[in-house]
């Protein structure tokens, strides 16, 4: 009996570890290639804003976090640096500056999705017609799978 226990509760911590792991590393193995570097900076250059994406915000951690300069324009965002690799990332843009998961839900009927972020070093994502960038103060990464933060910025 406590052969089959123990073999029950060993095969059950690796399939647990291997789900685990796969999560993590799907995103990855599936991530397409981002952006040139020189169609980011050219992109970049035409941007009205600037702000920098840094680790040390109140909900990031070793596993959800960001860095590098994004840059928005009216009709384009794009982000020159580097994500955790995680599944499901948004970007968001918000009404005010905040740092964590609790922060992110007390505003999220007041902030707008602009699109889903594939890739983990640089992306470009198209803002909309209807949005004004101006009705809003802040960037953020969001994982939509696990309602966790990534990041943010504050560009005005």
């Amino acid at each position: 009996m406590f052969r089959i226990i123990s073999l029950l509760l060993s095969h059950g911590a690796a399939l647990a570890a291997g789900f685990a792991l796969g999560v993590y590393f799907l995103p990855i193995l599936t991530a397409p290639e981002g952006p040139e570097k020189a169609v980011l900076a050219a992109a970049s250059g035409q941007a009205q804003y600037q702000a920098e994406l840094t680790r040390d915000l109140k909900g990031s951690d070793f596993l959800h976090w960001g860095e590098g300069t994004i840059g928005l324009s009216s009709d384009k965002i794009v982000h020159m640096g580097a994500l955790a690799p995680g599944p499901d990332y948004k970007l968001y843009l918000v009404p005010e500056f905040l740092e964590d998961e609790a922060e992110f839900e007390a505003v999220r009927n007041a902030s707008v999705q602009l699109g889903d972020i594939k890739t983990f070093d640089g992306f470009i994502i198209d803002v909309p017609d209807s949005v004004n960038i101006e009705d809003f103060t802040t960037v953020l990464v969001w994982c939509e799978a696990f309602s966790e933060f990534i990041t943010a910025a504050q560009y005005r």
